[in-house]
Formats: structure tokens, sequence, C-alpha cells
């Protein structure tokens, strides 16, 4: 369906007035339409809106591509719209660890995808090479408010990344070790969150 027909089709049949320019920059990732726009155009084009997007990364692609309203999802989270509002546009979600379970459920997210359309990549790096470097222990907490998975997963694999770290950094501190002294624990560190994942499986 050329642009044109797309914004007649937008304008006749929901009332948006948008220019086949406009539908370009869409088509070229240039604009992105808004909840309403991409219900809108999901409509013209007799798709799913889930289809007219790329890989979904950000919380508002996940919940644009459920088909659900944002004040919706923050009632299913039992947050105030606002306040769920302020988080999707910022990148930063900050709800509790039951918020957290139910919005990857509602969304249908894994542990991974959660993470990045939280925003928390970074957090769970800093998180890990902590609980790699000093006290495992105390980390298991942030990390069960951090991702939804069972506490005792968790603290399998910070005590394993723990391990692993110290057991490379022991190797290269020992009588007759190379003169590598620490690299091969930075190049652990370097790669923690991969080692993280694959200690829990997910």
């Amino acid at each position: 369906m050329a642009p044109g027909h797309v914004a007649y089709g937008l304008r006749a049949q929901y009332g948006l007035a948008v220019s086949p320019d406009t539908v370009v920059a869409w088509e070229r990732g240039r604009l992105a339409p808004t909840s309403h726009e991409l219900s809108a155009l999901a409509g013209v084009l007799w798709c799913a809106p889930a289809e007219l997007l790329a890989a979904a990364t950000t919380l508002r692609e996940h919940r644009m591509a459920r088909g659900l309203a944002a004040d919706e999802l923050a009632r299913r989270i039992g947050l105030d719209a606002q306040a769920y509002l302020r988080m999707e546009e910022s990148g930063r979600w900050r709800g509790n660890e039951r918020q957290t379970a139910t919005l990857a459920e509602a969304l249908g997210l894994g542990p991974r995808a959660l993470l990045t359309a939280t925003g928390r990549d970074d957090d769970l790096a800093a998180l890990l090479r902590d609980a790699a470097t000093t006290r495992w222990q105390a980390y298991v907490r942030p990390a069960v408010k951090m991702l939804p998975l069972p506490k005792r997963v968790l603290e399998s694999a910070l005590q394993r990344l723990h391990t692993d770290y110290h057991a490379r950094m022991a190797a290269t501190s020992s009588w007759g070790a190379s003169g590598d002294s620490g690299d091969s624990g930075r190049e652990f560190l370097d790669g923690i969150v991969e080692h993280f994942w694959a200690a829990t499986g997910a």
C-alpha cells in the first residue's frame, strides 16, 4: 500500500491527519508513531501492532506490541498511570520486585529482555562485578529486586561468579604464575554479564 493510501486510510477511518511524508518517515525509522497512531496504522494495514515494530527493546515498544494502553498496564502492575508513564519515558524502571515480576508477565518478557527494556543492563553489570569481587551474599537481595528469577538461582549464580573470579585471581598471584598479573580477572569481569546468564541458564 502506498504512503498516500495509508495516510488516506488513517484520516478516513480514524480521523488522524497524517501526511504521506509522515508515513514514509515511520517506515524509515526517522519518526515513531504514538500508541494511538500505531494502533490505527495496524488497523489500516490489517495487522497486529507487534507486526509493525522491529524487535521491541523499550518498555513502550513492548507495551505497544502487546496492544496495551499505558493506563491499563499501570493498573495491572499496581502503579499510578502517570508514575508508569514517567518511567516508560525516562527508560528507567523503579518498580519493586512484585511490580517487576508482574511487568515481565504482562509483557511476556524473559529476564534478559526485561533488563534491557527497563534500562538496567549497566546496573546489572555493576552489581555482578561487585558481587564477584567482594562478598556476594550482600548482592542477592538487589539482584532479586532487579530480575524475576528465583532467589536460589540467583544465589547459586552469584556464588559461582565469586568463586570463578577469585580462582582466576589466585592463579595469577601464585608462585610461578605468568606475568599477566590480574589480566585473567579483568577479562572475566569484562564478560561478567554473559558469565551470569550462563550460570542462571536464562
